[in-house]
């Protein structure tokens, strides 16, 4: 057996057998080059509810400003994403990770050639939109 023995080489198959599902969700891009995949939705807390959606973009696809009702902590996949947060831009690439609050104005933008893909984690009230795009000012 290897220097993990038997349970580190059970818990790294199961690592890598959870793992690989989420990674291979491959789905087919809308007109705007942006794909969700709902992965759970689960009410708790009376009126709250968390869910997670897989979120791809196409090649240099951006998603508009936005905001959430709730707080969204978004965990790059793959490749590389430009996020603008209250006008403020980072860019994380694939293993790092944000936290939006409730009703930060945001983008999010594919900064390669490929597909980018993050996690997209939200908890909001179930009762009100998950997403709210920004209306420009008159």
């Amino acid at each position: 057996m290897n220097a993990y023995g038997l349970k580190g080489a059970l818990a790294l198959a199961l690592a890598a057998g959870i793992a690989c599902p989420l990674a291979a969700m491959a789905q087919q891009l809308d007109a705007n080059g942006i794909g969700r995949t709902e992965v759970v939705r689960h009410a708790f807390d009376g009126g709250r509810e968390a869910l997670q959606v897989k979120v791809d973009f196409g090649p240099h696809v951006a998603f508009p400003k936005h905001s959430h009702p709730g707080v969204e902590i978004a965990y790059v996949l793959e490749g590389a994403i430009e996020y603008v947060v209250d006008g403020k831009p980072i860019t994380l690439k694939a293993g790092q990770s944000l936290y939006i609050p409730a009703g930060a104005v945001h983008s999010a933008r594919n900064l390669g050639g490929g597909i980018a893909s993050e996690l997209a984690t939200y908890v909001v009230d179930k009762h009100k939109p998950v997403l709210v795009l920004d209306q420009p000012s008159k």
